[in-house]
């Protein structure tokens, strides 16, 4: 942001999140295989980081928000500020967390596109606040509001909301988001499940991402996260050191998309899915 002087580390970080992730990350071990311990010494590192995840978390919030706060006036420079926030947070929290991370196709994550990211843990949020280029809005369920610490700062930064038990309000919030983003030069990040997998099989997709496609003609670049269901389980406090992987695959024009095909483009997306997921995480037949 123009108005806010930075070194020129961290503007590279701003601009491109991707550029260190090689250098960053590349350094540590690569494995495919973990030992899941149940131990009480794992346990309480886990509980440890988790701890310090939302103590750190805490403190860039805090800071983040004064930010917001002065910018009210300026919707678009707090969609901008709330990409920097994740950035250094959730690039933070992975590194707290301590996971190995491998990052697959980032050449493709450097254009203006929609995102569209398959969810089974919450970690898949500290991932793509991290990896989410700066330029791009988010959109997600109204109740994320009440989410501590992160829901709070989601609404100052002027991303989107949509309700999803009103199918009316639902449409009208889409066709804003296909607004906002056209008229301000976004990318948008989106989980076309609608909700985060119980078990890290891959759910069924929505349709709100292909009416968003139709609406502002963005390419969809897919995001296809492998291991986080392993590393930090649904209703757990246990964060395992399962290895995991982001791999962008080739943007899909979406120019020529046609309103009476919208049902074929979901069902090719999905199986694009389930053919980039490994078995333990393909819907069940």
């Amino acid at each position: 942001m123009d108005s806010f002087s930075r070194t020129s580390s961290e503007k590279r970080l701003v601009d491109n999140p991707n550029v260190a992730i090689k250098d960053d990350y590349e350094r540590r071990p690569q494995t495919d295989a973990f030992v899941d311990d149940d131990g009480w010494v794992p346990v309480i590192i886990s509980w440890i980081r988790i701890v310090t995840c939302f103590v750190s978390m805490m403190i860039t919030t805090f800071i983040w928000a004064l930010i917001m706060l002065v910018l009210i006036p300026w919707p678009y420079e707090r969609i901008r500020q709330g990409n920097v926030y994740g950035h250094v947070t959730g690039r933070m929290l992975m590194r707290i967390l301590g996971n190995p991370i491998k990052i697959e196709g980032a050449e493709y994550s450097k254009k203006r596109a929609i995102y569209i990211c398959n969810h089974a843990s919450p970690i898949d949020i500290f991932i793509i606040m991290w990896l989410t280029p700066t330029g791009t809005v988010g959109i997600a369920k109204k109740e994320i509001i009440w989410y501590p610490l992160f829901g709070q700062l989601y609404v100052l930064s002027n991303h989107l909301r949509i309700d999803r038990s009103n199918p009316m309000a639902a449409i009208e919030s889409i066709k804003k988001a296909a607004h906002a983003v056209v008229k301000n030069n976004l990318s948008l990040i989106i989980f076309p499940e609608g909700t985060r997998s119980k078990n890290g099989r891959l759910l069924p997709f929505k349709k709100g991402f292909v009416h968003l496609a139709l609406q502002t003609a963005l390419p969809i670049v897919p995001m296809v996260l492998t291991g986080t269901h392993l590393a930090w389980r649904k209703g757990s406090l246990h964060v395992r050191p399962a290895p995991l992987t982001v791999k962008y695959l080739p943007p899909i024009s979406t120019e020529n998309w046609t309103v009476s095909k919208i049902d074929d483009y979901v069902k090719m997306l999905h199986n694009l899915y389930a053919e980039n997921l490994p078995k333990s995480q393909r819907p069940l037949p």
